[in-house]
């Protein structure tokens, strides 16, 4: 009965993360285009997610000298508020400052990106610096959307609560290094093809049964896990990195899912994908590497210890992803 307390306890502690969906990043996007007077008009597409506290109190600060050109829309699409303007902007855009009000009182990022006859530009705005003043582009695309987007790729990987847990649980059921290594190769190239080509449009799959599904894997995972009996090896424990690359190429939907919802710069298609694909494996890295050292930390205390614990993260995991895969079916 302790240990079940505990475990409720624990199971208190890791309940906000149920929520990670919430923590999508709003998107900005303004481009330049020409009037048929030749007058310089600029589109502006406000993204951000409806259910978020940025969706109900933020607000796109503009410069002062940008008027309405034509009257606002606002559309609802799958859960996102998408308000679009056309502007004059008297002074221009370049050397000028654009806020978003009420991302300092979020977790959430918001990616910026301005197109225009002078180039492309883009940018993150953080709770901590939610205000950015639009320099001319100048620079190579690795300086200005490369490291951005790799950034954005260990932020998702980060906050993707259900790919951490898929990770640490194929972490905590595979032995050696070596054969961890490979199921990790394995998962990493699975959920790369399956982002590519979802991201080129030759795959596609509801988001709804994508979530699902990859709640599922690591339910799947955490009943591997406890029903582990010493030396006797299950399938999944036999050929981890056949399951990694099965469960990778479904994971990856997710990933092209989170990446939608970011945008993509046409223009700088390929660099941004390779990029953000990087920064999730760098993310990936440092979660399997910090699972390591606690487990290798427990081992040399008593091994008793280190089974006590992966048992109990078992339990965790599988609670969690239980929860996740009634509330992606059934809410």
């Amino acid at each position: 009965m302790r240990h079940l307390v505990t475990l409720f306890l624990l199971l208190l502690q890791i309940y906000p993360l149920a929520y990670a969906d919430e923590l999508k990043p709003a998107y900005v996007q303004i481009t330049e285009q020409r009037s048929e007077a030749n007058e310089t008009l600029w589109r502006v597409i406000w993204k951000v997610s409806e259910r978020s506290t940025l969706g109900q109190i933020g607000e796109l600060i503009l410069p002062e000298s940008c008027l309405p050109a034509e009257p606002s829309t606002i559309r609802r699409q799958q859960g996102n508020l998408i308000t679009t303007s056309v502007l004059t902007c008297g002074d221009g855009l370049w050397g000028q400052s654009i806020r978003i009000s009420g991302l300092e009182k979020t977790k959430t990022d918001a990616l910026l990106r301005v197109s225009s006859d002078d180039g492309q530009l883009t940018l993150r705005l953080t709770p901590a610096k939610p205000a950015a003043v639009l320099k001319r582009p100048h620079g190579s695309t690795i300086s200005n959307v490369g490291l951005t987007y790799m950034v954005l790729g260990v932020e998702h990987i980060l906050q993707g609560y259900d790919h951490l847990l898929f990770v640490i649980a194929m972490v905590l059921l595979v032995s050696g290094y070596k054969r961890i290594a490979w199921t990790i190769t394995a998962f990493t190239v699975a959920h790369s093809i399956t982002l590519i080509a979802t991201t080129f449009g030759y795959l596609s799959m509801p988001p709804r049964a994508v979530e699902a599904v990859i709640a599922l894997s690591i339910v799947f995972l955490a009943v591997e896990l406890v029903k582990r009996k010493s030396g006797k090896m299950s399938f999944t424990e036999a050929n981890p990195w056949f399951v990694a690359l099965l469960f990778g190429l479904l994971h990856g939907f997710g990933f092209a899912g989170a990446l939608a919802e970011i945008g993509l710069p046409q223009n700088d298609l390929p660099m941004a994908l390779l990029t953000f694909n990087l920064g999730v494996e760098l993310g990936q890295l440092a979660v399997v590497a910090v699972t390591l050292c606690i487990l290798a930390l427990l081992q040399r205390t008593t091994t008793r210890l280190a089974s006590q614990f992966q048992l109990m993260a078992a339990y965790l995991i599988g609670i969690t992803s239980m929860y996740w895969l009634i509330q992606r079916v059934v809410i």
